[in-house]
């Protein structure tokens, strides 16, 4: 990171847990600084916390801009989590950095932060621009983390581990253990040339999350719109990836259900125009006797608390699963009925067709096997490319 910019601004824990969405827009009005998430992972519960452990995250940037700042997550923390030392660095290979990149974050002027079970904290502003695309580093470490953590259990990016904080350190050499996802951070955020620019949190679940793209390549589906949107005439560039894994629309399970998370995960991130609602088929899936009414039920909510925030709303309809093991006609049923009501109830400010593209011409229940990423519900990294390049941007770049 080069360059400087002078910044101040309270970054500190949230209290006893995360702001309300309007709180959230207040605060960034108030201190006049347009930020917008630049990379986001939605928060889970992961294990507990091990005493001393170093973490060496890697996360790949979309935005462009200044003063980068981190969110650090103790959302189901059941105690005060302590980092004393927390940096930001780029990554040149693995776990090693570009000589002189990396930089101690602080949280209201300290090198350490508490954040309350419960609670978000963000870092001070860092001097320096932050590229489009970069491969950003944040190291961490706890001297006594304990209990459960929270983090983001299935990266598709490899991330390293060390005993000891050796967060300064830009060599590779005392982080040897190699992790799978990301502990503790849930967003990073940059303060962008055009005061204008905007971004877009992609809702989701295992297929915004990533699943079968091929790891540490950045290939999952927001991956690439936010490649597309860094070349395209937008003021749409920040890209926020909040799919987990197994998550539904209405149910806690893997993940809180999307209606308990949208403030945390999605609304309160910073510069957030748009909301892209992508959900719904682990709740048809289930076969726990969610309706075509429930599920839309749900996405009414959505479409609510969002414009109430002041979103917009782009939805997706829900793409083909034949031939995945709990794939029946009833569960076919519902999601076209969803489907239907996506496509033609005009109550999104846009929608996207994933079903469409990924769906055979010959077998509509059923994925193209050239976008089939192997288990008939996962697309592959033609397939996550395919559902990025159908977005309509112009859909993203819209008020409410």
């Amino acid at each position: 990171m080069v360059g400087a910019v002078c910044q101040t601004g309270s970054a500190g824990a949230t209290g006893t847990g995360p702001p309300a969405p309007a709180r959230e827009a207040a605060v960034q009005a108030a201190s006049a600084r347009p930020d917008i998430v630049t990379w986001g992972a939605g928060a889970d519960r992961m294990g507990d916390g091990t005493p001393d452990r170093g973490y060496r995250l890697v996360v790949h940037t979309s935005a462009a801009g200044t003063g980068l700042r981190v969110r650090v997550s103790n959302a189901f923390g059941d105690r005060t989590l302590t980092l004393d030392s927390v940096y930001a660095g780029i990554q040149r290979a693995g776990a090693a950095l570009e000589p002189g990149s990396n930089r101690r974050l602080t949280f209201d002027g300290t090198g350490t932060v508490s954040v309350p079970a419960g609670a978000t904290a963000w870092s001070d502003p860092l001097p320096g621009t932050l590229p489009a695309g970069s491969n950003l580093v944040v190291s961490l470490h706890s001297p006594d983390a304990a209990g459960p953590a929270t983090g983001h259990g299935m990266a598709m990016q490899t991330s390293y581990v060390t005993q000891g904080d050796h967060t300064a350190e830009e060599s590779a050499a005392n982080w040897t253990g190699t992790i799978g996802s990301w502990w503790y951070l849930d967003s990073v955020s940059v303060r962008p040339k055009n005061r204008n620019t905007g971004a877009v949190a992609a809702l989701g679940d295992s297929i915004t999350d990533g699943w079968a793209s091929t790891s540490d390549q950045n290939r999952r589906w927001p991956d690439y719109l936010a490649r597309r949107l860094q070349k395209a005439d937008t003021e749409v560039k920040g890209v926020a990836d909040e799919g987990i894994s197994g998550n539904q629309v209405l149910t806690d399970g893997a993940g809180q259900a999307a209606l308990n998370r949208l403030d945390r995960d999605v609304l309160t991130q910073p510069g957030v125009r748009t909301v892209f609602l992508f959900e719904g088929i682990n709740d048809i899936k289930a076969h726990t006797g969610v309706t075509a009414a429930d599920l839309i039920a749900g996405y009414q909510e959505i479409v609510r608390r969002a414009h109430a925030a002041g979103k917009c709303v782009v939805a997706s309809t829900v793409g083909p699963f034949e031939g995945w093991p709990e794939w029946d006609q009833a569960g076919d049923a519902v999601r076209r009925q969803v489907n239907q009501y996506i496509r033609t109830s005009g109550e999104f400010d846009g929608i996207a067709d994933f079903d469409r593209i990924l769906r055979s011409p010959y077998d509509q229940a059923r994925m193209l096997p050239f976008l089939d990423g192997g288990d008939h519900l996962h697309p592959n990294d033609k397939g996550m490319q395919a559902m990025a390049d159908s977005v309509d941007l112009a859909s993203l770049d819209c008020d409410h």
